[in-house]
């Protein structure tokens, strides 16, 4: 019997299990009142015993998407929920009691446990649970089938069209094609909000969007500053990035297409979102053609790497640095590339399946440079789970969500053009200013091109929590921010009849994306943190912590620490500052911004 079957046989034993009667999270009335301490251990207990519950129902359905295993997914969600609710309630007993510092972060963090907190009310509950699993079912499932019997394509395919085609009407009909998948989720989504915030005031909670920046260990106002002052510091080489890429892609395809001092048509930059560019980088914005950087495509390719081996070398890069290895359920349970039989979410993610020795990762791999990225990424959100594995379930989380997904990146700027080499990928490269500033750039369409998007999609979602965007401007508001902070526009009219916001897996997945604009802030503060650990005394952009314990022990130490404590004490002791800076990514790119500066100079940038 394969392992995906017994997967799902073992989801629907768990599921039905957990439809038997169960006490709620009270005592007997008899019995002596719970001291918080007492109450903290046992819903920690009984969490953990859900959680995993919930985690085989939600790796069964994202693995093999058919309407039992949505229903399954659906039904354990919605029992977890109801526990959250119990617990949230009876936890109200401690209210204006004296408790630890430990208690009350644990109690803290029981009302912030869901992105999205169901209502007390039982019908509302289950609908809402019923939603969630449709709506990543339609995004899973989701394909553009052309007129005239061609074949249906799905998101991977119409990503390559994005990437290697330079016809503008074709990638006009791809981009299209995707972005048309979002609007059935519109009225599915419309009432998922309604029902979410319902839960999130039932919290005490004005929307979910307060909600979810409570968990930054600060007030939303407090929260809303600190974002607006790391995107003014790396704004300004972000827009330096947009004029010199719009030039170029006006000779490309005619200042007709692509006008100076307008806005960049979306579906150019090489990424269905334009969220990353580096897939026009070698044809078209590569700065010296003569000193290119060499990619590690053609080798992946050539020595017949596969999933397994990309996995392996993310692994042997961690270990280098004194962290274990991974656990023999990771190779034997997780889903590395796309399976020929079934439907599944293929976007890349992590699983924490069981505390300490069961994580996993679920993707589609392919051999090229960039999905090898995309393992060394989600291995930092597994290392991360294995070093927190002992802390109590409310704890066994990021610092803050962005600490998460920094981690694997941090890593990831550590596998340099020398790191590459040593591994066979790529040859040893020659050193000059022309491809240093090729390296840059190279980098900077990945990590320099997402700040903007990082930061508006959460804006876009907490003005549409708070009812300022309404159902009726949902399209419209979100290409105002599209416009405003990334400087892109759809290539064809769209309009309320449309909803592209659901096209990117985060909106109908209901997964909070601020985490991610801060972890490319926060990578590059750990990665000068971590050199600086090391040793190392040269320019960032050239620090590999590749075999260097000293730096991953000291990496090794803040992750175990887990949410157990703020992320500014967090951030402290690994980094000898309790705020998050973006100071480290301008010391990196300072080669970059100074030629930008010069290329850019008597151009008609902005928007």
């Amino acid at each position: 019997m394969s392992v995906t079957r017994l997967l799902a046989l073992a989801a629907i034993v768990l599921v039905l299990a957990s439809c038997a009667p169960s006490a709620p999270p009270t005592g007997a009335a008899a019995a002596p009142p719970e001291t918080a301490e007492q109450f903290v251990a046992r819903v920690n207990a009984d969490l953990d015993r859900m959680g995993m519950e919930l985690a085989a129902a939600g790796w069964t359905q994202a693995t093999y998407i058919t309407v039992d295993t949505q229903l399954l997914e659906s039904k354990a969600n919605e029992r977890y929920l109801a526990y959250l609710n119990q617990a949230v309630e009876e936890s109200k007993r401690y209210d204006g009691q004296k408790l630890s510092p430990e208690t009350a972060r644990a109690l803290l963090k029981l009302k912030l446990n869901s992105p999205a907190p169901a209502p007390r009310d039982a019908a509302k509950r289950a609908r809402m649970t019923e939603l969630e699993s449709e709506l990543e079912a339609k995004y899973g499932k989701g394909k553009y089938c052309p007129e005239g019997g061609k074949p249906c394509l799905t998101l991977d395919q119409l990503s390559d069209i994005l990437a290697q085609s330079r016809n503008y009407d074709e990638l006009t009909r791809a981009w299209k094609g995707w972005h048309d998948v979002g609007a059935s989720m519109r009225a599915d989504y419309t009432e998922f909000v309604g029902l979410a915030n319902e839960g999130a005031r039932d919290l005490g909670f004005k929307d979910l969007g307060v909600l979810w920046r409570a968990n930054y260990d600060m007030s939303p106002e407090d929260f809303d500053a600190l974002s607006e002052k790391l995107w003014q510091q790396v704004k300004p080489l972000y827009d330096g990035l947009h004029c010199y890429a719009r030039g170029r892609l006006a000779k490309k395809y005619g200042e007709d297409k692509v006008p100076a001092g307008k806005p960049i048509p979306a579906q150019l930059l090489g990424n269905m979102w334009a969220q990353s560019w580096d897939k026009i980088y070698g044809d078209l914005l590569t700065p010296y053609p003569g000193a290119s950087v060499a990619s590690a495509d053609a080798a992946l390719k050539a020595q017949k790497w596969d999933a397994v081996k990309m996995a392996h070398s993310a692994e042997a890069f961690y270990t280098s640095m004194g962290f274990q290895k991974l656990p023999d359920a990771f190779w034997e349970r997780s889903m590395l590339t796309r399976p020929r039989d079934r439907e599944v979410v293929c976007h890349a993610s992590a699983w924490d399946m069981h505390p300490g020795t069961d994580v996993r990762v679920k993707a589609c791999l392919e051999p090229n440079e960039e999905d090898l990225y995309t393992i060394y990424h989600e291995l930092g959100h597994d290392y991360y789970f294995l070093a927190y594995a002992k802390l109590p379930f409310l704890f066994r989380d990021g610092a803050n969500d962005g600490f998460h997904e920094a981690i694997g990146d941090t890593i990831n700027l550590s596998v340099t053009p020398a790191y590459l080499a040593k591994i066979g990928l790529i040859p040893q490269a020659k050193e000059s200013r022309e491809a240093l500033i090729n390296q840059q750039m190279k980098m900077a369409l990945t990590k320099i091109a997402f700040l903007p998007f990082g930061r508006l999609i959460d804006q876009w979602r907490w003005k549409v929590f708070s009812g300022e965007i309404t159902p009726d401007h949902y399209n419209s508001s979100w290409w105002e921010l599209r416009r405003r902070y990334q400087g892109i526009v759809p290539p064809v009219p769209r309009t309320e009849a449309d909803f592209d916001p659901a096209a990117k897996f985060h909106i109908p997945d209901n997964t909070p994306y601020t985490r991610y604009f801060l972890s490319f802030i926060l990578q590059f503060q750990f990665h000068r943190a971590l050199c600086q650990a090391s040793g190392f005394s040269g320019p960032l952009y050239e620090c590999s912590n590749f075999g260097n314990k000293a730096a991953g022990d000291k990496f090794e130490a803040m992750l175990a620490a887990g949410a157990s404590a703020p992320w500014q004490d967090t951030l402290e002791k690994l980094t000898g500052s309790r705020d998050i800076d973006a100071s480290a990514i301008n010391e990196y790119f300072q080669p970059l911004i100074e030629w930008l500066k010069t290329q850019n100079e008597g151009q008609k940038c902005g928007w």
